[in-house]
Order: C-alpha cells, then structure tokens, then sequence
C-alpha cells in the first residue's frame, strides 16, 4: 500500500509541474540606446600640464574596468589596505550575511515543491460516556495507541510557489547586489580617504614650509628693526602674519587625525590598534588610462541599477503570486499506520489503516481583498520601475558630471601650476626690491600671501583629480567581480531557481 501511495503522488506531481505560472513573466528593461554619456563630445585626452606628461589622462571608450581597479593608482600600501578591509569590515560582512540568510530562505521556499512527511506517534488513555453511546451499561477506560506517517502535498498547478520562489530568487539577487555596492563602496572610500591623508600632509609640509621662511623673516627685520633698516609696524605685520599661518596647522593636524581614524575603521580595527601606512601624493600614481565602460553597458555594471532592477522583478512575481491565489488551490493528503489498544499488537497487520484524500479551495467571495491584492501588487511594480528609471538616470548623471570634471580638473590645475610659477617668482623678486629698498615691506607681506594661496589651491587641485579618478571608477559600477566567472549571469541565477 504505501508502494502505491508514493506512486499516486509522484504521477500528481508530474502533471502539476505541467501547469503554466500565472502572471507576467519578467523581462529586464532594456539598455538606453545611447552612444554618449554627455551632450557634446569628450576630448581623447586631458590638457596637457607644462612638463608633466604623466598628469595627461587618456580616456579609454569601449575598455571594461579590470578588475581591482584601486591598483591603476599603483600604490603598494593601498592595495594591502583594501586587502585587509574586504576581510574585515563589518558593514560588508553583514552585507556578506544578508546574502546569506537570503540564499537559506530560496532554499527553504524550493522545498515547498516537494511533498511534505510527518512521522507521528500518540498515546492516550480514554474513556467514553454511556449516554453518548445510548447505553446504559458502563463503558471500559482503554489506552490507544497510535503511530502514522502523514503525506501531504499541494500541486502547484497555476506556478503559486514557483512565483513565489522566484521573488525569493529575486530577492536573494537584491542582496548580492547589495553586497556588491557595499564592496564598491569600502573600496571607493578607503582610495578617497587615502587621497585626502595625502592632501593633508602636503598642505601641513606647506605650511610648515611657509612658516619656517616667515619666522626667517622675522628674524631678518627684527635685526634689521635693531639697526634702523625696518619700523615697528614691519615687525607687527611680520609676527601677524606668523601667528595666522600657525593657525592653520591644528585644524589640518586634527582633519589628518580623523581621517587616520577613519582608515582604521573602515578595515575593521580601532583607531588605537591599527597599524596604517603613511600616504602622500609622492606614493599615489595618478592613472593615465581611464577605461570608460560603454552607455549600453552601464546598467549590467553598475550594482545600484542591477539591485533595483532586482526588486522590480520581485515586484513582478508578485503580480502572478497575487493572480495565482484567485485560482483553484489542490491539496492531496495521505496516511499510513496503525491503531491499537495494546503496544505489542500496535505493527500487527490486523491494526493497520491507511487513507487517502484531497481537498480543493476555490475562493469565491473575499470582499473584493485579493483583486485589492493584486491590483496592490501592480502599483508596487509601477513604483519598482520608476525607481528603477530614477536609478538609471542618475547612473548616466553621474558618469556624465565625473568626465566633465576630470576634464575641468586639468585645466584648472594646469593654471595653478603656472599661477604657483609665477606667484613663486614674484615673491622671489619682491624679497630682493625689498633688500634692495625698492619695494615696501607690505608688498613682501601681500607676495608671501599669494604664493601660499595659490601653492594650497594647485595642491587642492591635484587632490581633486585623484579623487575624480576613483569616482570615475566609482560611477562606472567598479569591477564588477559578480560576473567574472559567469558568461550569462542571468542564466546562472534562473538555473539556481529551478527544483
């Protein structure tokens, strides 16, 4: 008997599987045909710097990102920093455990394509009433012993669950690609955290520079004060001049400290444990070649665009798990063991029972809640593809701004390469019309300024090149490591789907 019964549902379960999935069946929205991210063409190249052809960057169209793209800045102590972030950051190792916890629960919805088997076993002692009976003798108290294997199973015959796995796949992909986008994001940060220590230190080196040669400056008119070469109000200016300078170290100190700490949280340690490397702009190349990934392909690169896009396909399954619950719903249950008074007759053949049956549910009348439900469901999809617009839209804004402003950048810097020269030269001369008592001392003062300013500004410039660098690799979706070793990645994830 139970040889049949394994028979009779395993035949069931062979023409459900026959049966259609009610609703639509997803379709990723297309790629924007477009061949540009901006409305006017793009220079092949960025300005060239006067005797710095290694500050040229050539922009690459058509080129996939490679993989690691942080080594492109070709800095050693860099590279092991992400290292020992990507294995230690907590954000991503709770991004790393949300995909987790998803990947168990498309596990657990699969299993609802199988039959279910639940072994049970009672033991109860009774006793009947006479009146129920309609007798009047009295009825003996009994012990019955109970033991049975219970088989159910409902068909999934208009694809209910298969909708239903299929927006747990959907969801599980969410969460991929959310670890991806956390991924891009340590890596992105710890670069631009690395760039602005580099900053920083070159601005402190500045300063400290500047410093040292108006402290020598004051010593000279102070001398020269003694000897009736220079006025009090030389001097007044001079020691003004040093104490502004001065304030602007702690600020500076105390960014650079903030952002050490930074770094040190960013690889998972406290800031009075890590043990980081020392950054400047002398240890960071700045990448010449910039892959720029094609328009059509942004939005297969980019993990925001793929996350959303992930949701909207949940959303579609949803519509058909909404139209599949209006459907006739069949479920077939089976029992097989055995009853008795006593234990040690509770496996003998004269004990045995068995039973057979099915149950099917039509809902007819629900007050209008399941089309509520579904049409609830399609607005939730309406809502998942304007998000998934917005997502695209401002991808392509991204990646459009980043290349104009690594464009911009060289220019700007360029002219503060040529605006430090000049203001360099120009203190130069001042100091010697000064010695020579042709320029007042307020001219030397107002030259001194200048030259810092513009030194800061062109140091600020080079910082921004760098950090539009990785916002270029940022925008462009990163590496894009989920599909390195999957040719159709769609395909792949269906296949994982599948009972």
């Amino acid at each position: 008997m139970l040889t049949y019964i394994r028979f009779y549902y395993l035949a069931l379960a062979s023409v459900a599987l026959l049966g259609c999935a009610i609703g639509p069946d997803f379709q990723p929205p297309s790629s924007p045909q477009v061949n540009s991210y901006t409305a006017s063409p793009l220079p092949e190249k960025t300005i060239r710097i006067r005797d710095q052809d290694d500050k040229t960057q050539t922009f690459n169209f058509g080129q996939s990102l490679q993989r690691q793209w942080w080594t492109l800045f070709e800095c050693a102590p860099l590279n092991q920093l992400i290292k020992q972030g990507l294995l230690n950051n907590p954000s991503l190792q709770a991004a790393q455990a949300a995909v987790r916890q998803a990947e168990e629960n498309l596990k657990g919805g699969i299993g609802g394509y199988w039959p279910t088997l639940d072994a049970q076993g009672s033991l109860s002692r009774q006793k009947a009433s006479e009146a129920s009976l309609g007798q009047n003798a009295p009825l003996p108290t009994f012990n019955l012993y109970n033991a049975s294997l219970n088989v159910s199973y409902s068909p999934d015959i208009f694809g209910t669950l298969r909708r239903q796995v299929e927006s747990l796949g959907a969801q599980t992909d969410y969460q991929r690609f959310e670890w991806e986008a956390a991924y891009l994001t340590l890596t992105t940060t710890i670069v631009t955290t690395a760039i602005h220590e580099a900053l920083l230190r070159a601005q402190i080196q500045v300063t400290q520079d500047l410093l040292g040669a108006q402290e020598k400056q004051l010593k000279i008119i102070t001398s020269q004060f003694r000897l009736g070469g220079s006025s009090q109000s030389d001097i007044l200016a001079q020691e003004t001049l040093v104490a502004q300078t001065k304030a602007t170290l702690p600020p500076l100190t105390s960014s650079l400290a903030q952002g050490r700490h930074n770094l040190a949280i960013l690889v998972g340690d406290l800031p009075s444990k890590a043990v980081l490397p020392i950054f400047t702009f002398q240890d960071i190349h700045l990448p010449s070649d910039l892959p720029v990934t094609l328009p059509t392909s942004l939005v297969h690169h980019r993990p925001d665009i793929k996350a959303v896009e992930a949701l909207l396909h949940q959303a579609s399954a949803q519509i058909g798990v909404a139209k599949a619950n209006m459907l006739p719903q069949l479920t077939l249950t089976g029992t097989v063991g055995d009853t008795s008074n006593n234990f040690h007759s509770l496996f003998a053949s004269s004990s045995s029972v068995w039973n057979i049956g099915s149950q099917l549910l039509q809902p007819l009348f629900r007050g209008g809640a399941m089309i509520a439900k579904e049409n609830a469901a399609i607005a939730a999809y309406d809502q998942a593809f304007a998000l998934y617009r917005q997502t695209v839209l401002q991808a392509f804004q991204q990646v459009a701004d980043v290349l104009h402003a690594l464009v911009e950048d060289a220019k700007t810097y360029k002219a503060l390469v040529i605006a430090e020269k000049a203001a360099s030269d120009s203190l130069r001369l001042s100091r010697k019309q000064y010695k020579l008592g042709a320029l007042s001392f307020l001219a030397v003062l107002s030259a001194e300024r200048q030259y810092q300013q513009t030194r800061l500004n062109r140091l600020q410039a080079e910082a921004a090149r760098y950090k539009d660098t990785a916002a270029l690799f940022q925008a462009l979706g990163g590496d894009c490591f989920r599909y390195r070793d999957q040719e159709n990645p769609e395909e792949a994830n269906a296949q994982e789907r599948k009972p």
